[in-house]
């Protein structure tokens, strides 16, 4: 595809999907409205454990049913069934990528308008559907004016943003493509390149949904439904962290058994410090006397955990974060840097993000928190970093 097609193709008529119901660009939209469709649809009726979210400053809770792992074995099954039908192709995503990274993204403009109107017009008074209006449009429809805000008694934060994440392959709540590249539903049409990668995927995918109740994420608790959060959710993570399935579908890549072990034990490693630090802090959240490794826990201020992996580093979820990353990026070998756009931005954003984190724990627990840093001296890497 040369760069004009592809200027073409990222910046379609919209007028088209009206004129000309049988274009490329009207079917891959069909496609994106049917999936949202579908979870708004299967969320509300398929059973899960329902967990409560954060308090609220009104004292309300909202209620989560986690059925993410019954969405996906269930979108798995109605795929197959479609591809064995021949109604969809396997291969929809990876042949219309582009397509579906401009319907996204024109999808993300046009719902966060219409929730910055509907936030606008509310008189609303719960911590959830409260509006907060700073007066500056742009600012107000970039962060949001709603915490929480519904439709037709679907919460859209939690169906409509985070619930994409069966769609495409990547880290914090796990988002996968529908296509033959290395991902869990690459079981519909696996390419010859893509059987070394998704060993990993199915996984981590799984697994994340099966733990859905363990890890309600900072931007479903606290931030409010605007475009930085729908944008990020909806087109910045699917596309750019699933960017080496996009590249191994053009790009032929050979590994060495040694390499394929190798890169094994980086997930491996990487998984079980990330899934494992986060249920040890878990666990400790709702027992603060819980055997943390078989031992009674150390605590410091009766406030910090100090054992276990929060006993190496202070940040040691970071770490485990970092080697997945670097895991998924492997399979495709050393011959160019865009596959590992993801670990590098990755390591980036967590450096960033991990300053935040001790500036603001500094401010919070003040004198308990200088003496964990004094426990505990190594912030991701220990003897490292």
């Amino acid at each position: 595809m040369d760069f004009a097609s592809a200027i073409n193709t990222l910046i379609p008529s919209w007028i088209s999907v009206i004129t000309n119901p049988t274009s490329r660009f009207t079917a891959i939209v069909f496609v994106l409205l049917s999936f949202f469709a579908y979870l708004a649809i299967a969320g509300s009726i398929l059973p899960g454990k329902s967990v409560p979210g954060a308090t609220l400053p009104d004292g309300t809770r909202i209620h989560y049913i986690c059925n993410g792992l019954q969405l996906l074995v269930l979108l798995v099954g109605l795929l197959g069934i479609g591809v064995a039908l021949n109604l969809i192709s396997p291969t929809v995503i990876a042949d219309r990528g582009l397509e579906l990274l401009s319907a996204t993204f024109l999808f993300s403009i046009v719902v966060t308008l219409l929730l910055y109107v509907a936030g606008r017009m509310s008189h609303n008074r719960s911590s959830s559907l409260k509006p907060h209006i700073s007066g500056n449009f742009i600012h107000d429809w970039w962060f949001g004016i709603q915490l929480n805000p519904h439709f037709a008694g679907i919460d859209l934060k939690n169906d409509g943003v985070a619930a994409y994440q069966p769609l495409n392959s990547g880290k914090k709540p796990p988002r996968q493509k529908l296509g033959h590249i290395n991902d869990p539903l690459s079981v519909i049409c696996l390419d010859g390149n893509s059987n070394r990668k998704i060993a990993v995927w199915p996984v981590y995918v799984v697994k994340a949904f099966w733990l859905n109740i363990e890890f309600l994420r900072w931007d479903i608790i606290a931030e409010r439904l605007g475009f930085m959060l729908v944008f990020g959710d909806l087109v910045w993570i699917p596309f750019t962290f699933s960017i080496q399935g996009w590249w191994l579908l053009s790009n032929k890549v050979e590994l060495t058994t040694a390499a394929v072990i190798a890169n094994c034990l980086v997930f491996l490693i990487g998984y079980c410090v990330f899934r494992g630090a986060n249920k040890q802090k878990h666990i400790f959240k709702k027992n603060p006397k819980a055997l943390i490794w078989g031992r009674p826990p150390k605590v410091i201020g009766g406030k910090l955990l100090a054992s276990g992996y929060w006993g190496m580093a202070r940040h040691c979820n970071y770490l485990g974060d970092l080697l997945l990353a670097l895991s998924f990026s492997l399979p495709c070998g050393a011959s160019s840097p865009v596959p590992y756009f993801y670990p590098i931005y990755l390591f980036i954003l967590l450096i960033w993000r991990e300053r935040r984190d001790e500036a603001r724990c500094s401010e919070k627990y003040k004198e308990i928190w200088a003496e964990y840093c004094k426990l505990v001296p190594w912030r991701i890497l220990p003897y490292v970093y």
